[in-house]
């Protein structure tokens, strides 16, 4: 169906309409298109056709620019602004409000209260409502919050833990001298070297066992505060150093000396190094502040309650208990018409209807504490689509971008009954979804394709959601409509059993799972009944350090996850929500060779970053390039092929292809650089070939263009076929990461991993693989993973796509619901029996997939 052929689909007036007119942003064909206005109006499409170019990329960001012209220059250079979308003209565009399917900078100091502003209200009812211990005067609410110096606890500052470490860390082999590396925790190299000189120069012996020292010894190495300067002789023992020292020999240097501990958590502070903070993790032990006993406020605050709970159990409550417990406070004060009683009803009043539409998004298993940076995308747009549901705003269009990632189906008839209560009120939502049930309790589709990249940007579809069935045209229909299924599940037996025996994390206690190996597992139930915890922290952890013990060992270790901490940062150090782990593996274990984790976490998002880069293949190319005869007779070598190096990069422009004209109070505006006219590289390196080519002619090769041209080369291929294999085959080697969509930025991640598969025996472990991806685009997934699975691997995914899991060999269904009422396995089989599973909230979904 051409775009002129459905600008007045269905009859549909323009009064009352958004009208797009000639939209080209990205890839985006000249669309023209009538949007109703107050409807739920989805937009859908294969991954990377188009969708968020013109839901966000042109009715969003020409909306934004609408608001900015309104304000003054000055305001305007504070917000940050999204290009101009290449558009002809929109009318009928009201404000708008985006919710992006992003977090912000992760801090373990914001949270679930937070963000939702309900812990203001909540700090403001203990001040004013709470009961106080007889004498105490009244805290105020500034002092209810830890992150204000009234509040925090002054041990802790407010975090609830302390960081330090411990003698057996920073020694783990006491039958090691220190000359032979018994501080392991000590720098190597120089650094090193230069400890162990000082010592000597201090009178101690570095020759000796670590256990033969001194104990009071032991502890000034590792611990003091104290830092001497003394002279440094080098290859001297403690004899040589010693006559040395007497005799007034001048020293090599002055060596300075620095503590275990003091060295260990100086670098953690100050180092911005990743890798420097991940060798000194293991070093690091995080303790709970032993003067708040981690609730991170003072004692006068803890000391007042309200039902006998002070703020921060209140607040570690489940947001369900958190309404319950407030309406029955509220209850208790009817008809008070004391001060007391006239604040309990304000406030109590006001949070409990803040609450409700959180609970009905299906998020009353989170807590008020709970950390943002241990929440889902998922999670905090369904939180901030909370927020707004309460502010009541009119004639405003709602932009969001699938929200219902992560959400279980039991609970996306409340989400739609949400999003239908926005218009309801005389707004408009307009939602990028690929999720069914989403797409058929819409009141309006517009299916933009038909392929992806330059084979999409199209209009397919535009029109009431039940009228879709009939788009023959349509991918969408196909699979939503039709039900057609992603794949032909062969019964496939397991090899062996991979036992994990008592595991508890957050809010899986001692459960004990059988995971097959050799097969395709999906692990279900609703959002927050833990299938995360176990999968992609406890068997991820458990599996990299069994394997990692069988290595060192030789042998299949029975490996015990005990209490630690991830210290990539300070917010991974500080997270509130990580609980001690325990749990081991049981058997199983000596069947794996190695682990891939596939998780959600973003790849590298600048214009230095593409498809060829992040996946690799570009340090290839550009060997292959400096291997040919003309390369070779310049002198060149892979670096002058990297438009990331000075020596082959064009000097204009950096490499980048573009060039950015600052102008202060408006976006930059970039154009194609006019010395290499965006090829990024200067013209001495263009001359150079490699089947006809030159690397910036390869770089806007597509992925199947590229296949032919580098067909003698076995690790081009692979990486180019296992991308074809994820549907990437549209998108160009050189591609910008800053381009590419959602769904095509996790599919890249998943090629990347995916291609190393060589050898069989590998367990690979994904975390919603399926999150950004049309429905056509899973079965393209679930193609590639079932040939892993016939290669003699093992999958596991945590997945809520109940086509998915009906196409899986084995389900682990959690549950039965989310926080402690989660956290254990309800049912384990195959998908037809979890689909007559009594106690199972996956069951009926489930079953609806399957036909049954």
């Amino acid at each position: 169906m051409q775009n002129s052929d459905k600008q007045q689909n269905q009859g549909q007036e323009n009064e009352g309409c958004i009208q797009v007119r000639g939209a080209r942003v990205h890839n985006l064909k000249n669309i023209n298109i009538d949007i109703p206005r107050n409807e739920v109006v989805v937009f859908t499409g294969v991954s990377g056709s188009g969708k968020s170019s013109l839901a966000f990329g042109t009715l969003y960001a020409e909306a934004q620019h609408r608001y900015l012209d309104s304000i003054s220059p000055y305001a305007r250079r504070l917000i940050e602004q999204v290009e101009k979308p290449d558009v002809d003209a929109i009318n009928g565009l009201p404000p708008a409000v985006g919710l992006h399917q992003r977090r912000g900078a992760p801090s373990v100091r914001s949270s679930v209260g937070s963000i939702t502003t309900l812990s203001n209200s909540l700090r403001m009812l203990y001040s004013r409502a709470g009961d106080y211990p007889e004498g105490q005067s009244i805290v105020y609410a500034d002092g209810f919050s830890p992150n204000t110096p009234d509040g925090a606890c002054k041990h802790c500052d407010g975090i609830g833990k302390v960081f330090d470490t411990q003698a057996h860390r920073l020694v783990p082999d006491a039958n090691l001298t220190i000359r032979e590396g018994a501080v392991a925790a000590w720098p190597g190299a120089w650094q090193g070297k230069n400890l162990v000189r000082v010592l000597l120069s201090l009178d101690i012996d570095v020759d000796i066992p670590w256990r033969e020292l001194p104990k009071k010894t032991q502890d000034w190495i590792l611990f003091t505060d104290e830092m001497p300067q003394v002279p440094a002789y080098r290859n001297y023992n403690l004899e040589q150093t010693r006559k040395a020292r007497k005799e007034n020999e001048p020293a090599s240097y002055n060596g300075k000396f620095i503590s275990a501990r003091r060295h260990v958590l100086d670098t953690f502070k100050s180092s911005q190094k990743e890798k420097m903070k991940q060798r000194i993790a293991p070093f690091i032990s995080v303790e709970t502040c032993p003067v708040c006993r981690g609730k991170k406020l003072k004692q006068k605050a803890l000391a007042v309650k309200i039902d006998g709970l002070d703020i921060i159990d209140f607040s570690r409550l489940s947001l369900q208990s958190v309404y319950e417990k407030l309406k029955a406070l509220q209850h208790s004060v009817e008809g008070d018409t004391s001060e007391r009683g006239k604040v309990i009803q304000s406030i109590t009043g006001d949070i409990v209807e803040r609450l409700k539409p959180i609970i009905a998004l299906g998020l009353h298993y989170l807590s008020l504490d709970r950390s943002t940076t241990s929440t889902s995308v998922g999670e905090l747009q369904r939180l901030r689509l909370a927020t707004q549901l309460k502010s009541n705003l009119f004639g405003v269009v709602f932009v969001m971008d699938e929200p219902s990632s992560g959400l279980h189906p039991r609970d996306v008839e409340a989400l739609i009954d949400a999003l239908h209560n926005i218009t309801a009120t005389g707004n408009s939502l307009l939602v990028v979804e690929h999720n069914p049930y989403v797409i058929k309790g819409a009141n309006w589709v517009v299916d933009v394709g038909p392929g992806a990249g330059v084979n999409g940007g199209e209009l397919v579809f535009s029109g009431p959601a039940k009228k879709l069935v009939n788009e023959k045209s349509s991918a969408t229909a196909e699979y939503v409509f039709n039900n057609r299924a992603l794949c032909t599940r062969s019964k496939r037996k397991p090899t062996e059993l991979l036992r994990l025996n008592d595991v508890s994390i957050n809010n899986v206690n001692h459960v004990s799972v059988d995971i097959p190996l050799g097969v395709m597992t999906c692990v279900t139930g609703v959002s927050g009944s833990g299938k995360s915890s176990l999968i992609s922290q406890a068997l991820v952890e458990l599996v990299k350090g069994g394997l990692h013990t069988a290595v060192k060992k030789g042998e299949g270790a029975k490996e015990t996850i005990e209490a630690k901490e991830v210290l990539n940062d300070a917010s991974s150090l500080f997270a509130q929500d990580s609980t001690p782990q325990q749990g081991f593996i049981d058997a199983g274990l000596d069947q794996l060779s190695r682990i891939v984790v596939v998780d959600q976490s973003p790849i590298g998002r600048t214009p230095r970053s593409t498809l060829a880069t992040y996946t690799g293949i570009y340090d290839q190319i550009r060997s292959l390039f400096a291997s040919s005869p003309e390369a070779k007779t310049r002198g060149y070598d892979a670096g002058h092929f990297s438009f990331n190096v000075a020596k082959g990069r064009c000097s204009n422009c950096e490499g980048v292809g573009v060039v950015s004209v600052e102008l202060l109070f408006m976006p930059s505006v970039y154009s194609p650089c006019t010395v290499c006219n965006g090829k990024r590289y200067n013209n001495e390196v263009l001359e150079v070939r490699y089947n006809e080519r030159s690397i910036a002619d390869v770089l806007s090769l597509t992925v199947e263009q590229a296949i032919p041209v580098f067909e003698t080369n076995q690790v081009i291929t692979r990486g180019l076929q296992t991308l074809m294999n994820v549907g990437l085959g549209y998108l160009t080697l050189g591609q910008s990461a800053t381009e590419l969509s959602g769904g095509e930025a996790q599919r890249i991640k998943l090629a990347s991993e995916l291609k190393r598969a060589q050898n069989a025996n590998t367990l690979y472990v994904l975390d919603e693989p399926t999150t950004g991806l049309h429905l056509s685009d899973t079965a393209l997934l679930m193609q590639h993973l079932a040939k892993l699975v016939e290669g003699g691997n093992t999958v596991v995914m945590v997945e809520h796509n109940m086509q998915v899991a009906a196409a899986c060999d084995h389900i682990i269904d959690m549950g039965p619901g989310a926080g402690h009422e989660g956290g254990r396995i309800v049912a384990q089989g195959t998908p037809e029996k979890i689909a007559n599973a009594k106690d199972s909230a996956t069951a009926a979904f489930l079953k609806a997939s399957l036909g049954a």
